[in-house]
């Protein structure tokens, strides 16, 4: 099976059952079997993921890629166990961050419901015109593309939160924000977002919002 059908939700997926990593192993990039070079996509999928893992407080080394032919058996042995040993190293999902299970699986539930629009950003912000790993890395390091998570995802993943938190139960702008570790300004800016499409409603009587 082609890298490219990595999606993101397989990721995400394995680390909301629980799994303490993941590994992706492709091709050589340049050496695809297909022309639609598909193991870019993966890579560029595996970037984008590792900085929604640290946006929702997973530590990135938990997820790697690497590229290599099918005659490197030993080196994908090699690859493994060192991944292995990393990942054993960083402790069991979530209690190596100091996250309690409870807690990052909401986060995992709201960064998931919003996968089709992630798929949908991927393609038409944050891939690359070149094809180089160098190309692709640098970028994902970049300023730039630290604005445009800002921008494109991490506000999505905000308003996926409090939407779920609303679903639950009516909440006031100070609760949904110690609840997500948020300023009550930023809850604030979600919330008129989401008003404005009709989304939430202010309850005047207690004094609180709720799902419209």
């Amino acid at each position: 099976m082609c890298s490219g059908r990595i999606d993101l939700e397989f990721i995400l997926r394995a680390f909301a059952n629980g799994h303490d990593g993941v590994f992706i192993g492709g091709c050589k990039l340049n050496e695809c079997n297909y022309v639609t070079q598909g193991n870019y996509d993966a890579l560029g999928n595996t970037l984008l993921c590792r900085k929604i893992m640290a946006y929702i407080g997973l530590n990135p080394e938990r997820l790697k890629i690497e590229f290599m032919n099918a005659s490197d058996g030993i080196k994908l042995a090699e690859s493994i166990n060192a991944f292995s040993e990393s990942v054993n190293e960083l402790g069991p999902l979530g209690q190596g961050e100091g996250e309690k299970e409870e807690g990052l699986k909401f986060k995992l539930d709201a960064v998931r419901k919003l996968v089709p629009y992630l798929r949908l950003v991927e393609r038409e912000r944050l891939r690359m015109p070149v094809k180089s790993e160098e190309a692709y890395r640098k970028f994902f390091a970049s300023p730039e593309m630290d604005r445009l998570f800002n921008e494109l995802v991490a506000n999505k993943m905000a308003m996926s939160q409090i939407m779920m938190l609303l679903r639950e139960k009516p909440l006031s702008t100070g609760e949904i924000a110690s609840t997500l570790g948020l300023s009550p300004s930023e809850v604030a800016k979600h919330i008129n977002v989401s008003s404005m499409h009709g989304l939430v409603r202010y309850d005047v009587a207690q004094n609180n919002y709720a799902i419209a």
